[in-house]
């Protein structure tokens, strides 16, 4: 038995069996060709060969373009070794006079590279042989791609062990089959966490060495309320999570009655609860935990994982089934937030460039700006779906007043362009922006007089602001939603948009911390918006206290002036009314 400690991402307590997720794993199989097939395999190979040639030329042009020309040169070096008669004719050899299948020829090659390279003495041959086999690697994955061992081979009851998992990995993770995510990288804000508490699986990330640890197969329990995982469990332990499992269900079911009451404190202040989601079928689930609305819709997701962009029909069809689903209240829908962590391929390839810090470079309103024709064709199926319930915009990653002009003026272009077609819409749309870079809320007091609403990004805010990465586990103690400095942006923002008459709420997990939901209500948010499986019990929080409360409490926050003492003064003061949460619902 084995027990690795983590972070906690996503609520709940499972049992199930390990799937080590890595992109690199191969299924190579052996098997003889006849005489006729030499050919064949020989012309797959070159034709492998050409295809990695392709792969490298490309990113040795985007290095170049976007980092360094010395940079781009190893690349070139690399090209030249793809030539390197080694590889190509030992691979050829096998295949001619042994007749071994081309991706069993080239892996023993690489085999062989792999055991001998270490022992050369010469740096210099060393070193090229190493290049030979990484460059042979990616060969033999162009050969093998439609054998890699992928999520879509997982079987039921899985749970997947990884070092990190990208966007593109969880938008196809199957919910029917994978019971929880473990992931050596990432922080309670990182992609992985945020995706599994929407689909409400439980997660734990930050696991250093799971991969190493833990073995495909194995039984692991995931206590994603503690962040720990264990593997291969005694008997006795797994008596012990059996009757946690039962405790937390049980908890939770308590707080299902509240679904259908209203966010409102015991003095009658109402606010309003939504939901975030990114995929269509979180809709439902987010209406069945009494979310009065999509906060934040998240609209990249159709974006990746294919080659080609979605056309204006699929976009608005996929819009319209979430305003459907959710009516009579109203969706959110944030305009793309593609880059950073969630990468384009399409728009690599038709001219995009590697960047060295994705997370301050082209992406999310930058990147719609840049190109324009895939903005409005996003605009346009947005503009039409709000015919069929009540539809808002909302624009990510806003950093100055110039990039909302300019949001505005390809707006207004796109509804023309629908008038001139006939189309009905929502021509009083209410237009939003997202509050995540330091500048924004720095002003917000300009911005608001050029908006509907606001909408907090905590995650990005929290990040930016205290020049801390969310997805560094090694940094996680860093990453304080209670520092000072977060708290007086969130009271100004939130200030600066009443002073113009405009609402304001909050996307980003700290609306989802129950640590934090009297701080927050006493600073004046009108609008919680989170992860269905987070309603509950912060409906609990807001319609056990009252709004003079929550004022006061603000109020002695901010006479502090560390994290800690934040947190401490938090705890101390709801402890006794909510510590089942917030014990419960750990963060």
């Amino acid at each position: 038995m084995i027990t690795l400690s983590g972070i906690a991402a996503s609520p709940g307590i499972v049992f199930g069996q390990a799937f080590l997720y890595e992109v690199e794993k191969f299924k190579v199989r052996r098997h003889q060709i006849s005489e006729e097939n030499v050919a064949a395999e020989i012309a797959q190979f070159k034709e492998a060969v050409a295809k990695a040639k392709g792969e490298i030329t490309r990113i040795r042009d985007n290095v170049a373009n976007g980092m360094s020309k010395e940079y781009a040169d190893i690349f070139s070096a690399h090209l030249l070794l793809l030539e390197d008669p080694f590889l190509i004719i030992e691979v050829t050899k096998k295949i001619k006079d042994e007749h071994k299948n081309v991706e069993y020829a080239l892996w023993e090659v690489l085999e062989v590279l792999s055991k001998n390279f270490e022992d050369l003495e010469d740096e210099y041959i060393r070193e090229r042989a190493i290049d030979i086999y990484d460059i042979g690697k990616k060969i033999l994955y162009n050969l093998v791609e439609r054998k890699r061992l992928g999520l879509e081979e997982i079987e039921p009851g899985s749970v997947i062990v990884a070092h990190n998992l990208t966007p593109s990995d969880t938008a196809q993770i199957d919910k029917s089959k994978v019971v929880a995510f473990v992931t050596e990288g990432g922080g309670p804000t990182s992609h992985t966490a945020i995706l599994a508490r929407a689909l409400e699986i439980p997660a734990v990330v930050g696991l250093s060495n799971a991969t190493l640890q833990v073995k495909d197969g194995d039984t692991l329990i995931v206590d994603g309320l503690r962040g720990i995982i264990v593997a291969n469990p005694s008997q006795t332990k797994l008596e012990e999570y059996t009757q946690r499992k039962r405790e937390f269900e049980a908890f939770e079911a308590g707080l299902a009655k509240l679904k259908d009451l209203p966010a409102q404190t015991q003095d009658r202040y109402r606010v309003e609860i939504a939901a975030n989601v990114e995929l269509i079928e979180e809709v439902s689930l987010a209406k069945e935990h009494g979310a009065e609305g999509i906060g934040l819709y998240r609209t990249e997701f159709l974006y990746l994982n294919r080659n080609e962009l979605p056309s204006e029909e699929e976009l608005f069809k996929t819009y319209q089934e979430a305003v459907e689903t959710i009516s009579p209240y109203p969706v959110i829908f944030r305009t793309l937030d593609l880059g950073g962590d969630k990468l384009p391929y399409h728009l690599e390839e038709t001219g995009g460039q590697i960047e060295s810090n994705p997370f301050l470079g082209l992406r999310a309103i930058r990147l719609c700006l840049q190109h324009p024709e895939i903005f409005k064709t996003q605009l346009r199926a947005i503009l039409m779906t709000s015919k069929y319930g009540k539809v808002k915009l909302m624009i990510p990653m806003i950093s100055n007043v110039e990039e909302v002009r300019k949001t505005k003026a390809i707006l207004a272009d796109v509804m023309k362009e629908l008038e001139g077609r006939r189309i009905l819409f929502d021509e009083k749309i209410e237009l939003g922006i997202m509050i995540e870079t330091p500048s924004a809320a720095m002003m917000a007091d300009i911005l608001a007089k050029e908006v509907d609403f606001f909408s907090i990004g905590t995650n990005d805010l929290i990040q930016y602001t205290l020049a801390v990465d969310r997805g560094n586990e090694q940094l996680a103690y860093l990453y304080r939603p209670s520092h000072p400095a977060i708290l007086r942006l969130l009271k100004e923002t939130i200030e600066a948009a009443h002073r113009e008459g405009k609402w304001v709420g909050m996307c980003g997990e700290m609306a989802s911390n129950p640590l934090f939901t009297v701080l927050l209500l006493g600073l004046g948010l009108d609008e919680f918006s989170m992860s269905g499986v987070s309603i509950p019990e912060i409906k609990e929080i807001i319609r056990s206290t009252t709004l003079g409360e929550a004022k006061e409490l603000a109020q002695q926050a901010f006479t502090l002036s560390e994290a800690d003492e934040v947190e401490e003064l938090m705890r101390d003061r709801l402890s006794a009314r909510f510590g089942h949460i917030i014990d419960m619902t750990k963060k």
